[in-house]
């Protein structure tokens, strides 16, 4: 510690420690790591700061110490942690010194008086203090603590680092307590709760390892071992702080050994005896008589009366000393009387706070009680809320993947189409070379032909100048000739030889012309051949070129058909990949609804059979074409994209086929409602089995919904028979409210059709932008539903006049309405509820439209005019033939009501998305405080809205039952008989 201090580091320490066989010898580890602690707390600041470099190899040398369970191993690998937390804490905290010793002004310090550094200071506390615990612990469970094993070589050495955790672990005690009455004056006590569970565990922990050191004989005589109190502090109460008492840890001085001590004694006993024996011959001879020995005249009785002198003032001395003590002794009476009243005090008070402590308890007791019960009370608040937010995901995660594999369905296809344009391209451009490529070679052709050519027009220009030049070589030697003759005539004729030199002259110029003749043509022979060369080297290169551009598009004609190849695979794999989802998602619906059929509360749901019979249909009817889209599909697989919205909408209406059935099951006689019952579940096991089979690729082929849909059939059929009968009525008055009825409803749709063009009128003359985009949208969406009810009220008149027709006979209309009273009424009741909701939607129409209402209320009442329609349509088609042709334009018609429905609702999701505006939530200017109270902040706003919600369903689901209450009363579903 001291050579720390002196080099200002810990360099010398880790060099000797390096070279130490720390991993072979787990005694040598034990003691490095009790030194290594001792530096960290009272070593040179620099210590942790040369120290940190060799934190990877602690951690190292701990999981190897760790896989031996005998001995120090277990002990040396739980150090080695305690020191890497240790090193790691101080790290952080800059501020804590080694010792751990720090006032409260420096603790608020360290915090920056930020409650989220408080906060986490705490967590790292406890994380440094579990640490301390787990050595304690560990070091006491390798320890036979039925022998005095303290006064033992060997178990000395276990417990001599103890010492160290001790003062550590008081600290920290003391800092968490503090820390946690700061905490909790500056947060709900719900969000410390688990800060106070760790601390109370901690505290049994340490309370009991510091009271089983205190009775060992190894630590009584080297530390001063404080108490915890008995019961943990109360952070509930401010005011419990005054009552903690930080545990003060008092390491006395070195103390020897008995024999040392009574060496020391004996030493300081003789010195003190020499001492005062000097002095005494001092006081008697003289000081003078060692130095002058034969000096007698002080001999002569002085001596005496120093002794005297010295024995008198030797018991002033005691007397003095004697006083002192006496008033010693009154004063340590009248402070034991002091003490023994403040006991008494202090005891009065202990039974008091022990009072207070019972009271305390009982309440805590009750308190905990109610906890409990409000506990279990949130967590089954909390199981149904995860229930519904967990459904709710589940459907917008439905949605998202269909949009998301539509859009890529989408993608794929263009992509496709890019690549067959850009196929056609290379195909043509390969032509395009291909034609050039013949040119080329024509045009070489044609060079070789011209090249043919010179070269023989050069060889016949060369052979005709070798004839010239073999005529003038024979007529120069003609000449030779004739000139010897001219010459022997010379001399005979002056004039014959002048004659003879101009022909020669003559000759010689023209064999001069024909020389340059000859030299021109090699010089013309020669720019041929070179034209001829560069003709040839020009074609090569030109050839060459194109090479290797046809090789180029035949290269890139094969990626690409490659790709197209890999991209029709992936499409395959993708749509199959898309219908094995889609269908896994629709088998989770069934089951889902299967499960909610044997779910309790499902048992307080009712439904009507009327009901029933409408979803049946439905059911039925898109089971057909799923059965059409599947035969499509298994001919082309790029037919998945009507296959999936079948296969979707075929699931929804089965599983509430099986929910309404159940409903309907609950107030219907016991054997029709059992038989019900137990149709609804093979239904939905056989819906379950055909999805099944379109996920796995060898039996997608011969999946086939034909027992699903037999099985729809007999539950249509014993909702036909749960039908109830219809109410005994004057026939002239039920015959002329069918009429009034649908006079009604058809002069509401018209007046809802004229408010909502003169609607649309208003919002083109007054608004712009997207407003008016928006405005139209909607508006037009809304004309387009009102026109498709009208065809569908139309439709219903004459198919119910064509049911009056064929089923009346004899009797009037009146007689026939009066006879069949039940479905009458029913037909009265769908009428009412289509005008009602025509009259409702435009008065939502025009709120949204002025700005004063909202989509959702328009996409509610949309909704309720399809259940309305759906209704007025399933009682039209009860009495009808099924191959009446106004039967298909009804069917028609509705199904124009459910797309006309669908755009209002797309319109009005689309309106809403365009004109609302996000907030942009920006964080970055922020504090850590501001975001977390945002966040609590938040936190409140989502349980309100929360609860708000369920109190919203809880109130849909008692006016739900309150209106089938009062509709059954109405139309008298509770009595009993036929139709």
């Amino acid at each position: 510690i001291l050579g720390t201090h002196h080099e200002k580091g810990a360099q010398t320490f880790w060099s000797v420690v390096n070279r130490l066989p720390l991993s072979g010898n787990a005694v040598l580890c034990w003691k490095f790591c009790h030194v290594f602690h001792k530096l960290l707390r009272d070593g040179h600041s620099n210590v942790l700061k040369d120290s940190m470099r060799y934190k990877n190899e602690l951690s190292d040398m701990s999981r190897m110490w760790g896989h031996l369970s005998e001995g120090y191993g277990q002990l040396c690998s739980i150090y080695l942690k305690l020191l890497r937390t240790k090193m790691e804490f101080h790290t952080k905290n800059p501020r804590f010194p080694g010792n751990l010793q720090m006032s409260d002004r420096q603790l608020d310090e360290a915090g920056e008086n930020d409650v989220n550094n408080f906060f986490q200071l705490t967590v790292e506390m406890f994380d440094y203090l579990e640490c301390e615990l787990n050595l304690f612990q560990t070091v006491f469970s390798s320890l036979d603590m039925s022998r005095s094993v303290s006064v033992t070589a060997a178990g000395q050495c276990r417990l001599a680092p103890l010492i160290q955790v001790i003062l550590d672990c008081s600290h920290l005690y003391d800092y968490t307590v503090k820390l946690l009455f700061k905490l909790h004056s500056c947060l709900p006590a719900d969000t410390l709760q688990g800060h106070r569970d760790r601390f109370l565990e901690q505290f049994q922990k340490l309370k009991d390892l510091f009271y089983r050191s205190s009775n060992l004989q190894y630590f009584k005589r080297l530390i001063q071992i404080p108490q915890l109190p008995e019961n943990p502090p109360n952070f509930l109460r401010a005011s419990a702080l005054s009552e903690h008492i930080s545990p003060v840890v008092v390491i006395p001085a070195e103390a020897s050994s008995p024999d040392n001590e009574h060496i020391t004694d004996l030493v300081e006993m003789d010195t003190a005896s020499q001492s005062l024996f000097d002095n005494k011959f001092d006081d008697i001879f003289g000081s003078a008589f060692s130095c002058d020995p034969f000096n007698f005249n002080s001999q002569n009785g002085m001596s005496k009366d120093d002794k005297d002198r010295l024995i008198e003032q030797l018991y002033g001395e005691i007397t003095a000393l004697k006083e002192e003590l006496e008033n010693f002794k009154a004063e340590s009476t009248r402070s034991a009387v002091q003490l023994r009243g403040h006991a008494s005090e202090l005891e009065a008070e202990l039974a008091e706070q022990q009072h207070l402590k019972q009271q305390a308890q009982d309440e805590s007791e009750f308190l905990r009680a109610e906890l409990e019960e409000l506990k279990k009370q949130r967590e089954d608040t909390e199981k149904a809320q995860r229930s519904l937010t967990e459904i709710e995901r589940r459907a917008q995660a439905n949605e998202q993947r269909y949009s998301k594999l539509k859009e890529k369905y989408s993608e794929l296809v263009q992509n496709h189409a890019d690549l067959l344009r850009k196929n056609a391209e290379v195909t043509k451009q390969i032509t395009v070379a291909r034609q050039a490529q013949g040119d080329v070679e024509r045009e070489k052709k044609e060079l070789e032909d011209s090249f043919q050519r010179m070269s023989e027009q050069a060889q016949r220009k060369s052979q005709e100048q070798a004839e010239v030049l073999e005529t003038l070589k024979q007529e120069l030697a003609a000449s030779r000739q004739e000139l010897q003759v001219l010459q022997g005539m010379l001399e005979s004729s002056t004039q014959a030889g002048v004659e003879q030199n101009t022909r020669i002259a003559s000759l010689e110029q023209e064999r001069d012309r024909l020389s340059q003749a000859a030299e021109q043509h090699r010089d013309e022979m020669a720019a041929l051949q070179a034209e001829l060369q560069q003709v040839w080297g020009t074609l090569s290169r030109e050839q060459e070129s194109s090479r290797t551009e046809l090789e180029m598009l035949q290269a890139q004609l094969r990626d690409k058909e490659s790709t197209e190849w890999a991209l029709q695979q992936r499409l395959a794999e993708e749509q199959l990949s898309l219908l094995r989802g889609t269908a896994h998602e629709a088998e989770r619906m069934v089951q889902d609804a299967l499960a909610r059929m044997e779910d309790p509360a499902h048992i307080s749901c009712t439904g009507s059979a009327d009901c029933l019979l409408s979803q049946t249909l439905a059911a039925s009817e898109c089971a057909e074409r799923l059965r059409d889209a599947h035969s499509k599909y298994l001919s082309d697989g790029a037919a998945v994209c009507s296959l999936l919205p079948c296969l979707a909408l075929f699931t929804h209406l089965v599983s509430n086929t099986l929910l309404q059935g159940s409903a309907t099951s609950h107030v219907a006689p016991v054997e029709p409602a059992d038989r019900l019952l137990e149709l609804c579940k093979q239904c939905g096991s056989e819906t379950v089995s055909y999805l099944s089979a379109l996920q796995d690729p060898g039996t997608v082929a011969s999946a086939d919904c034909s027992l699903v849909t037999a099985c729809l059939g007999q539950i249509s059929t014993i909702g036909e028979e749960l039908r109830p009968r219809g109410l005994d009525v004057k026939q002239e008055e039920l015959g002329d409210l069918v009429d009034k009825e649908m006079a009604a409803t058809a002069a509401a749709i018209e007046t809802a059709s004229a408010r909502i063009e003169e609607m649309l009128s208003k919002a083109r003359a007054g608004d712009t932008g997207v407003k008016l985009e928006v405005n139209e949208r909607i508006l037009g969406s809304c004309t387009g539903l009102m026109q498709a009810i009208r065809v569908l009220v139309l439709a219903s008149k004459n198919l119910q006049r064509e049911i009056v027709e064929s089923g009346r006979g004899a009797a009037s209309p009146k007689e026939f309405y009066a006879k069949n009273s039940r479905w009458t009424e029913g037909l009265i009741s769908a009428s009412k509820a289509v005008g009602w909701g025509a009259t409702i939607m435009v008065d939502a129409a025009d709120l949204v439209v002025q700005g004063k209402g909202t989509f959702e209320e328009l996409m509610v009442c949309s909704r309720e005019i399809a259940a309305s329609t759906a209704q007025l349509v399933a009682a039209s088609k009860v009495k009808a033939d099924k191959d009446s042709t106004n039967l298909c334009k009804l069917q028609q018609a509705s199904r124009g009501v459910n797309q006309a429905t669908a755009s209002v609702v797309a319109s009005t999701k689309a309106g809403k998305s365009q004109v609302e505006e996000k907030d942009s939530m920006d964080f970055s200017s922020m504090t850590l405080t501001q975001i977390k109270r945002q966040e609590m902040d938040s936190q409140v706003r989502v349980l309100e809205l929360e609860n708000q919600l369920q109190k919203e369903r809880q109130k849909l689901g008692e006016l739900r039952k309150k209106h089938y209450e009062l509709a059954g009363v109405a139309e008298g579903w509770e009595e009993d008989g036929e139709w």
